[in-house]
């Protein structure tokens, strides 16, 4: 007797992205899984009283998109709670600082100003102290940066979190101050921006994160993403996610790397026994994630060679980017989490600081050998020949931060030099050498579009249009891998999703062209027409 397909999807081009990259017309879901495969005659005899029938109507059909690192429980809470800066919506310095002179002037005396996304490097201009004081009526103010990496406040603000003049720089931060006077710019590198930042996230609930997700989570779903992971999931949006999902708010999968910055939450789940892989199809996690290394556009990653471009003021001059961690507290904290089960995943930008990640995974890998770890360098963006080799021998996937090519690409050829791109994101090369190089967003650093982030993978230009590095280019089928069955490896999800197969969950992405087809340049065009997640349609435009 034939089981009835709960649904069928036909008459269209489904490109399985499998290994054969087969091209099917038609496919049958039952219990959230694909059943069959097919020319769309062969489906029609699965069909049954209550099956759905989704006529593509010769459209494009692809497996559901993984941005395998990015940070939606940060991401919500920026959207519920503080103001968005981002380029090109702010064009301008002068655009940012009306905006903090229109709100400030309708906040409560006490009340904070919290803006996000501001790009100093397209917007021309940085938000100093003076600037800030002379427009925030009084309110305490502090912006971050695009990269999320350093910031910048108003004098109110850093009364109010006990720095001035003569505060020592905090390990791991620097505290700029204007080189001839000494006076303080407003800069705040790494660590000491985390004092301001830790401000704005302070009262973040449970219920807050409940509410604040799932408008997130409909924006992704439009762009056709099926799967996220969490990058340094909090343990408030980690309980918010199971509430989501037993309340029937959750739509799609969530991956969780739980937060290293996060006091006891790691040591929590080591003594709890999680391991990587715990949970469900909906909610799993992944592992644990420390960020050791910093922000090339923000001209902090830690790189063997110096800085080139315009210098920020106040910077160390020759700057080769600087660590938020001891390299032997890194060894440490990956050695604890690799012998308990947890994958790591470790940020890595420049190359030093990519190097220092795999010392720590070295150690961890000599002193607990695990064959298939996959342990996980997050960014992983300056990937000089040396590191491929050591990335290839230890066997640790390159977590590639494909959309800094689109979004913050002008900022990465600005302050490393044209000739360093041909190593940035280097895809063709890491494709040619067999490994696995999925890709992500950032977001809310970048924008979760993965669409922008292809079209830079196939056309190697920034969102200006500048070269960045083009002997790296790869086709359209590579870059959506790297968005699919790579994203799905990284999980060690592989399995279950990633490609269109039978068996594996039926999470699909329908597109409005055949982008295998289209021209380069209009793939940043492209659009998502449906989003299935197990079999169920969560998103139509």
């Amino acid at each position: 007797m034939t089981v009835a397909a709960d649904l069928i999807v036909t008459n269209g081009a489904i490109h399985t992205l499998d290994a054969g990259e087969r091209v099917v017309e038609a496919l049958a879901v039952g219990e959230s899984r694909i059943m069959a495969l097919g020319a769309k005659s062969d489906i029609a005899a699965l069909r049954g009283p209550e099956t759905e029938v989704i006529d593509l109507a010769g459209r494009t059909a692809i497996p559901g998109i993984i941005d395998s690192h990015c940070h939606p429980d940060m991401h919500a809470m920026m959207l519920l709670k503080q103001h968005d800066l981002g380029w090109p919506n702010v064009a301008s310095l002068d655009d940012c600082l009306k905006v903090v002179g229109k709100v400030t002037a309708t906040l409560d005396p006490d009340a904070w100003f919290f803006g996000y996304r501001y790009n100093d490097v397209k917007c021309s201009g940085v938000p100093t102290i003076a600037l800030l004081d002379a427009v925030s009526n009084g309110r305490p103010v502090f912006i971050q940066r695009t990269d999320s990496h350093i910031g910048y406040a108003n004098s109110r603000a850093c009364e109010l979190v006990g720095i001035d003049k003569d505060t020592p720089d905090p390990p791991f931060g620097v505290i700029d101050h204007d080189p001839e006077t000494g006076d303080l710019t407003g800069l705040m590198r790494e660590s000491a921006a985390h004092r301001f930042r830790g401000i704005a996230g302070e009262d973040n609930t449970v219920d807050d994160y409940v509410a604040g997700l799932p408008p997130l989570f409909e924006r992704f779903l439009s762009l056709g993403i099926t799967s996220v992971h969490n990058s340094l999931t909090c343990s408030n949006a980690i309980r918010a996610y199971q509430i989501m999902k037993a309340t029937g708010r959750l739509h799609l999968r969530v991956g969780v790397i739980a937060n290293g910055f996060e006091d006891g939450l790691i040591a929590s789940l080591i003594a709890a026994g999680v391991r990587g892989g715990f949970g469900d199809e909906w909610v799993r996690v992944i592992g644990v994630e420390w960020c050791p290394d910093c922000s090339t556009s923000g001209r902090t990653a830690y790189y063997y060679e110096p800085y080139v471009g315009t210098p920020i003021p106040g910077e160390p001059r020759p700057n080769h980017g600087m660590l938020l961690y001891d390299p032997e507290d890194l060894k440490a904290k990956a050695l604890e989490a690799h012998k308990a089960g947890l994958r790591v995943c470790m940020d890595g930008v420049g190359d030093h600081g990519i190097d220092v990640v795999l010392d720590a995974y070295e150690a961890a890998l000599k002193a607990h050998p695990v064959a298939d770890h996959r342990m996980r360098v997050e960014h992983c963006c300056y990937v000089t020949p040396e590191i491929r080799a050591r990335l290839k021998r230890l066997g640790v996937i390159d977590s590639s931060a494909t959309a800094f090519m689109h979004d913050l690409g002008d900022a990465y050829i600005a302050n490393r030099g044209a000739a360093a791109m041909e190593n940035m994101w280097p895809h063709r090369t890491l494709i040619d050498e067999g490994m696995i190089a999925p890709g992500h967003s950032d977001a809310p650093v970048c924008d979760p579009n993965p669409w922008l982030a292809i079209w830079s993978m196939v056309t190697r230009r920034t969102d200006t249009g500048q070269p960045i590095g083009l002997s790296q280019a790869v086709s359209v089928t590579e870059a959506l891998r790297a968005y699919t069955i790579h994203g799905a490896y990284a999980g060690n999800e592989e399995a279950i999703k990633g490609t269109l197969e039978v068996g594996k969950l039926a999470d699909i992405a329908v597109l409005d062209r055949d982008v295998f087809a289209a021209p380069a340049d209009d793939l940043r065009e492209t659009r998502t027409e449906m989003t299935i997640v197990g079999g169920a349609v969560k998103f139509r435009r």
